[in-house]
């Protein structure tokens, strides 16, 4: 039998602030153990600015980073753990808990009765809101974990780790290095308002057809599954773009700073130059391996999540109603 997961019990003794930031920090934690070996081979193809054809880029990527970098093989395949750790278990932890704070003001502000669903204007705002602040607040983490992924540790200059990175950027490049990639980062901001909007509409459809089929509103974690996969790739499909851009801003430095990096350029003048060296098939570099990373990511991001939110209040016994 499938686990429901469409509701936290209520009343608990947990806040459920709480419950949406633990859900949120061990969803993204188990995607990234899981999958960080795929967004190296991502990152590596975004940041190529090469006009070479990238059929079978992927599979070239992994075998030099298999044959070629780090202390061992699994070492090579695993660089940057720590700080993709760190910045995917944060970043969800923090959007989840915004994104859900964010839904609970719109209703409280429209007036709507508790068990009143949200519209798709109500969804793209919290989605939207949410995921620009928790990008500000994270992008530093990105700029460090994109440097890291798209070099190899022997690399000059090359990050050991989070808090060297961190330093040489902040020491080199000022505060303004720490925030290279947010304009197309604000702009992707897009992928997850679409991806939220489809999810929660296709939850919404799904059990209006469980009620008409007896089964009750609650969703399997089946369910979970099919509606995370086709979310993910009709929001990852569309926004792609801006996933190239933003990670060749991010490998970008300042004049005169010693790191294996590209040149510092604006985003229109990116654009400009992706258009002209490599086309239309510039922008889409990497998409295969990110939808070979992000879909089967998604569903282990938010299974885990609604599992725990569904879990954790569990754990502690109900507070009695009257």
């Amino acid at each position: 039998m499938s686990m429901s997961i469409s509701t936290v019990p209520q009343p608990s003794r947990l806040n459920p602030a709480f419950v949406e930031t633990a859900a949120g920090l061990s969803a993204g934690a188990a995607a990234t153990l899981l999958l960080h070996p795929l967004d190296i081979i991502k990152t590596r193809l975004q940041v190529d600015s090469s006009s070479h054809p990238f059929i079978n880029s992927s599979r070239t990527v992994l075998r030099d980073v298999w044959r070629n970098e780090g202390p061992t093989r699994l070492a090579a395949l695993y660089r940057g753990l720590n700080v993709n750790l760190v910045g995917n278990s944060a970043g969800w932890a923090l959007y989840f808990l915004l994104y859900d704070r964010a839904k609970r003001t719109i209703k409280s502000y429209r007036g709507y009765a508790p068990s009143q669903e949200l519209t798709s204007i109500d969804y793209l705002t919290a989605s939207t809101a949410s995921g620009m602040l928790s990008a500000v607040l994270t992008n530093p983490i990105w700029v460090v974990k994109t440097r890291m992924l798209s070099t190899a540790a022997t690399d000059e200059g090359a990050y050991p780790g989070l808090y060297q990175g961190v330093r040489s950027i902040l020491q080199k490049e000022g505060v303004r290095g720490c925030f290279h990639g947010l304009s197309p980062t604000l702009i992707g901001v897009s992928h997850g308002s679409l991806y939220f909007l489809a999810y929660e509409k296709l939850n919404t459809w799904r059990r209006k057809r469980n009620v008409a089929q007896g089964k009750g509103t609650e969703l399997s974690n089946r369910d979970t599954i099919i509606n995370t996969s086709l979310s993910k790739l009709f929001a990852g499909t569309i926004t792609y773009p801006h996933q190239v851009l933003r990670a060749r801003m991010q490998a970008q430095t300042t004049p005169g700073v010693k790191y294996p990096g590209q040149p510092n350029i604006g985003l229109i003048a990116l654009i400009k130059s992706v258009w002209r060296n490599e086309g239309a098939p510039g922008f889409y570099k990497g998409m295969f391996p990110n939808l070979l990373r992000v879909v089967p990511s998604a569903c282990v991001t938010f299974l885990v999540y609604e599992n725990v939110k569904w879990g954790l209040p569990q754990l502690f016994e109900a507070v009695p109603g009257p």
